[in-house]
């Protein structure tokens, strides 16, 4: 990656390690006049942070590199309200594997990792890269769409334990129900929480319910109605359908405040997507759409400079495979070291261009009659959108499929011998 601030810059008057924690931050710094070094601790609060940084400023003056073990948080957010400091972070693996490399106990020692922080800073300033503060539109933005990926996993986790609780004294209604995320599914519950519930109901009352849920297909409609009609029950037990129905009411409350706050974080995503300049660049992507458009933008960031290379970015987000060698041998691997929810959201949007990409469907196809199974013809496809999605992102040119496919067409590709030009 390209940038114009390294830590061994004349320009800094001043070199900090910082080995952070919930309550208190151990530091180690150096003048850049100096080979003298002093450690120190600071705690962790607004005033005491502030302090701290204002006290390095009047002493040092200029600017000052700080090397810190995370790339944001509540600490890394209240450095950068100082502009005379410049973040530098170090991945923890990194910094990990440098302290057993000359602690051979391994021995975590909060002073001493931050002395070793330090040590990276001087010592390899070409493998470190300051944080680039964005715009307050892509940092808000790149806290909703994560914050809203745990909140869909809650939703998963919630959707699940509520099946299991369902098979064990009301099934039937699994089947009438296909997506069980839903505020239908949780009104429906609400409403008959029980199969004899459900049963007394009738059919009038059943049609306009669904009717009022904007179910408008009627035969599906009749289906559930038959369905109800000739069902049996599993089980008449108090001692299984009472505490059931009771953990059935409980996850349902849950679902239901999970959903509302999944509707509010979409329209703030996109809301606040929709003022950054780079919007219409993403949100015409195949595939896209108004959850995967936000998540890209994010993952792609507002510095052009950010990345020299297509590789680089495949390689950070941990799409790209590691290669390993060793005398004769040679081996593929999984990237494990990376940031999870950026290889997340290539992987997943990759896998929503299948059926809407004439190309990205013919590959696919291609990578698993190569006998590759769909996690990792997935990841092959996602390879192949990052190098296209990163020239039309430095050159700020939107994504034209027709136009791929003819370029594709004029190289002789496979992929476009049949495609709808």
């Amino acid at each position: 990656m390209k940038h114009s601030s390294s830590p061994n810059n004349p320009a800094f008057s001043a070199y900090v390690g910082i080995d952070w924690a919930d309550r208190k931050h151990d530091f180690c710094l150096q003048a850049a006049d100096s080979t003298r070094r002093e450690s120190g601790i600071f705690e962790h609060s607004p005033q005491a942070i502030a302090h701290w940084a204002n006290t390095l400023h009047q002493r040092f003056r200029g600017r000052i590199a700080v090397c810190v073990e995370l790339a944001r948080g509540p600490l890394v957010s209240a450095l950068q309200r100082h502009d005379f400091l410049v973040l530098f972070p170090v991945h923890p693996s990194t910094l990990a594997t440098y302290r057993q490399a000359f602690v051979p106990s391994r021995a975590k020692d909060d002073p001493g990792d931050a002395e070793l922080a330090l040590e990276i800073l001087l010592r390899h300033p070409e493998r470190l890269h300051p944080i680039a503060l964005q715009s307050t539109d892509m940092r808000a933005l790149a806290a909703l769409v994560e914050a809203r990926r745990g909140l869909a996993e809650q939703t998963l986790r919630i959707t699940n334990q509520l099946v299991s609780t369902l098979k064990q004294y009301y099934p039937q209604v699994l089947d009438w129900f296909e997506d069980r995320n839903t505020r239908l599914f949780c009104d429906f519950l609400t409403r008959w929480p029980t199969l004899l519930h459900v049963k007394r109901a009738r059919r009038v009352t059943l049609e306009e319910f669904f009717h009022q849920h904007s179910v408008r297909r009627g035969y599906l409609i009749d289906r559930r109605i038959e369905g109800i009609k000739v069902a049996t029950s599993l089980t008449n037990d108090p001692a299984i359908v009472g505490p059931a129905r009771l953990m059935m009411h409980t996850l349902v409350a849950q679902l239901r405040v999970l959903l509302d706050s999944l509707q509010q974080y979409d329209s703030e995503i996109d809301a606040t997507a929709r003022r950054l300049p780079d919007y219409d660049l993403f949100a015409n992507l195949p595939g896209a759409g108004h959850i995967q458009a936000p998540r890209l933008m994010v993952a792609f960031g507002e510095d052009r400079g950010r990345y020299n290379s297509a590789a680089q970015l495949q390689q950070y987000a941990g799409i790209a495979p590691v290669i390993e060698r060793s005398g004769n041998k040679c081996w593929v691997h999984w990237r494990i070291a990376c940031p999870t929810f950026l290889r997340q959201s290539f992987v997943e949007w990759a896998g929503s261009t299948i059926p809407r990409s004439y190309w990205a469907g013919a590959y696919y196809q291609q990578q698993r009659q190569k006998g590759k199974p769909h996690a990792m013809a997935v990841r092959a496809l996602a390879i192949k959108w990052i190098r296209i999605l990163y020239r039309c992102w430095k050159n700020r040119t939107p994504y034209d499929e027709t136009r791929y496919l003819k370029a594709l067409q004029q190289h002789g590709s496979r992929l476009v011998n049949s495609a709808p030009l």
